[in-house]
C-alpha cells in the first residue's frame, strides 16, 4: 500500500509546536485593511493555536 500523502495546503499554513498543539495565523488580515481599526489590525499580527476541537482535523491533514 502506498504512503498516506500531507495535505500541502495544510503542511503551509501549520506548524506544530514543541507541546504538541499547532499554531496558526488568523484571518482577516489581507486585504480590504482601510475598513478595519488600527486596534483590530494589530491584534490579528500575532499566531494563535488551532482550537482542540480542530486539532484533530489538522492533525489528519498532516499525516
Amino acid at each position: 500500500m502506498p504512503k498516506m500523502k500531507s495535505n500541502s495546503g495544510a503542511r503551509k499554513t501549520f506548524k506544530l509546536t514543541a507541546s504538541g498543539n499547532y499554531k496558526r495565523r488568523k484571518a482577516y488580515k489581507s486585504h480590504i485593511l482601510s475598513s478595519k481599526s488600527r486596534k483590530r489590525k494589530r491584534n490579528l499580527r500575532h499566531a494563535t493555536l488551532v482550537s482542540p476541537a480542530d486539532a484533530l482535523r489538522v492533525r489528519t491533514m498532516l499525516q
